[in-house]
């Protein structure tokens, strides 16, 4: 379930910036398989990979993180 809510917001701000899954794979140096298991909520990000989506998202990680997880 946290997994699902990750990739949903990763997605949602990843087709907000324009990007394909197959463009924005390229950029963070990912097979679009890995990206579409995130959005798709099968896998949550590693931290590396979390900073660097909200690097090339030009987004905080708290703005990716899900709204239940951000008070912990």
């Amino acid at each position: 379930m946290e997994a699902e809510k990750w990739g949903r917001r990763i997605r949602a701000f990843r087709k907000l910036k324009g990007f394909t899954q197959e463009s924005f794979a390229k950029v963070l140096g990912v097979s679009v398989s890995v990206l579409g298991e995130i959005e798709r909520g099968n896998r949550i990000p590693e931290e590396k990979l979390l900073y660097q989506i909200s690097d090339v998202l030009n987004v905080s990680v708290q703005e990716l993180t899900p709204e239940e997880l951000q008070n912990r």
